[in-house]
């Protein structure tokens, strides 16, 4: 694991977040070197304290910061703040921006009195008609249309991932880094804003495209048409499910021989792709009955030398048990200040052959205040002020 790409040292950010959009920003801004404080209220944050399928997102999205206290509902936990944020390079948050004002961190107010700051606002929207509505990540997906090409007419679905609030923090670290590429030249700060919306528009662009090339709306993904002779789901002879994919001519020969379909090979109205793809009705049910009679392991490792994309119907669970996920660097290591440990991605590339370690552990809440603002000249007195009933 690569410990020493560290692009991002010496940069300080300060994050008032919660949920996931603002704090996977910081998150990744973190994994890259960034010393990444995170301002919490005197009661903690509150998706520190979410159960369910919310449990991870604090955890998970916090690892590797710095967390203070600070009560912003006083003047003196509004002066620390601002004091931090005169040491700082980057503030990221995703509050209203009224919220904000009350808090002491006005963006406009802090564009003026912070020049050098770079401000990576995470909202719903960007500016237009819509930038004061509330929005969710499975409340953009409806509106874009996601949720229309995620399930079968009538059912709208979201995809089973907070995709949006991640992929939005990633603009969110994207942007950040380039505005500090920038201020290297310039020595000014920038005001970025990065909307849920339009992060949720861009994953549906190629299905807005294809209406504006062909003038016709592409059905859901589970009704779509096809443009591969094979590409499903099947059953294998113990009862497990496997996606396979024949996309190429060599694919398609290659699958038909290996599952003894030479009829199919032979048949002269079966001779180009597109032969195979208008058949699909009368192939894919004697593929899926040849498929039947091969229990999953020796199909997969079969398909595997031959090139043939396929893949089991994995639950993310079974993610601890995929020797590829497994590893040595696949997975980083986290603490909770339980002491509690889990395992999580982190970046997903590699530097120069290795991943990074990435990870890193999640601090209490208020952990660092003492240490962080004392280091800003602020004396115990103020200090316990600041952090109002954290104190």
């Amino acid at each position: 694991m690569d410990q020493t790409f560290q692009p991002l040292s010496g940069i300080r950010v300060v994050e008032m977040s919660h949920m996931i959009m603002g704090p996977s920003c910081g998150m990744f801004l973190a994994f890259l070197g960034a010393e990444v404080i995170k301002v919490e209220p005197p009661e903690g944050d509150k998706t520190r304290h979410l159960t369910g399928m919310g449990r991870p997102f604090f955890p998970l999205f916090n690892r590797g910061k710095k967390s203070i206290s600070l009560d912003l509902k006083t003047e003196a936990g509004r002066a620390a703040l601002d004091a931090l944020l005169a040491t700082a390079d980057v503030f990221v948050e995703n509050f209203r921006d009224a919220a904000l004002g009350r808090m002491g961190a006005d963006p406009a107010d802090l564009r003026d009195r912070f020049p050098r700051l770079i401000l990576a606002s995470h909202k719903g929207f960007l500016a237009g008609p819509y930038e004061n509505r509330t929005a969710l990540d499975e409340v953009v997906q409806m509106m874009t249309g996601l949720a229309y090409m995620t399930g079968p007419t009538g059912r709208p679905l979201r995809v089973g991932s907070s995709a949006n609030d991640i992929m939005g923090g990633l603009f969110g670290a994207l942007s950040v880094v380039a505005a500090l590429r920038e201020r290297d030249t310039t020595g000014q700060g920038r005001s970025i804003r990065i909307g849920l919306f339009e992060n949720c528009l861009l994953l549906v662009a190629q299905h807005m495209v294809q209406y504006e090339l062909e003038g016709r709306d592409p059905p859901p993904m589970p009704e779509r048409d096809f443009s591969w002779p094979i590409y499903d789901i099947f059953y294998t002879a113990d009862g497990q499910q496997i996606f396979v994919g024949a996309v190429t001519a060599g694919q398609w020969d290659a699958l038909c021989r290996h599952l003894d379909l030479q009829e199919l090979l032979d048949d002269p109205t079966l001779q180009t792709k597109m032969d195979q793809i208008n058949a699909r009705d009368r192939t894919v049910p004697i593929v899926a009955a040849a498929i039947a009679k091969h229990d999953h392991a020796t199909l997969a490792t079969a398909f595997e030398g031959m090139g043939i994309p396929f893949s089991p119907i994995a639950k993310p669970s079974d993610m601890f048990e995929n020797p590829h996920v497994m590893r040595p660097g696949g997975l980083a290591l986290s603490r909770l200040p339980s002491g509690e440990t889990f395992r999580a991605p982190a970046l997903p590339f590699e530097v120069d052959g290795a991943m990074l370690s990435g990870g890193g552990d999640i601090a209490e809440a208020g952990a660092h205040t003492e240490e962080v603002l004392a280091e800003l000249g602020l004396s115990n007195d103020q200090i316990a002020r600041a952090m109002g009933a954290a104190a």
